[in-house]
């Protein structure tokens, strides 16, 4: 594709269907109009609409209202009951214990990340991702989390046994 410069725009006042603009043409745009840069991008000094909560919730024409009609979002209360489990059972993965097997890059992702080999199966895999072994465990015993997640310490065993009556 060649490029060239098939006209200047220099009427202000022209209408840009009286040039000759075909298709896949490209129009590059230069702002003379003494505007100093940026001085639209500060948000504060732009005047807001605001309104209040009891006002909006009575509206019907709203996102708002939309979306409880729809039972979307935070107004599905399935939904939101999924999520928490779902978040719990992160939390709880999170505290899992594990033991640091590798540090370094990997090729599924960029960063630094530590392979850890977990005590209960609450991994992903078995030390390899998507094809290449980074180190050795049972299956689901694996997975790879970012060294900002990682707690080290020397902590001691959980004990879960039951007292029975």
């Amino acid at each position: 594709m060649t490029s060239f410069l098939q006209n200047t725009l220099d009427d202000d006042d022209a209408l840009l269907g009286s040039y000759p603009v075909d298709d896949d043409c490209r129009i590059h745009v230069v702002d003379s109009s003494g505007a100093k840069e940026g001085a639209f991008s500060d948000l504060s000094t732009v005047e807001k609409y605001e309104i209040s909560d009891d006002a909006y919730e009575k509206k019907s024409d709203s996102v708002r209202s939309f979306m409880k009609k729809k039972r979307m979002g935070r107004y599905n209360e399935e939904e939101m009951a999924k999520k928490e489990q779902e978040e719990a059972a992160q939390e709880a993965k999170m505290e899992a214990a594990a033991n640091a097997i590798t540090v370094g890059t990997a090729d599924f992702k960029p960063g630094y990340w530590v392979g850890v080999k977990y005590d209960e199966p609450l991994g992903k895999h078995d030390g390899s991702v998507n094809g290449k072994r980074y180190f050795e465990c049972q299956n689901k015993y694996g997975a790879f989390v970012k060294p900002d997640n990682i707690t080290v310490g020397d902590f001691p065993e959980e004990n879960y046994e039951v007292d029975e009556m």
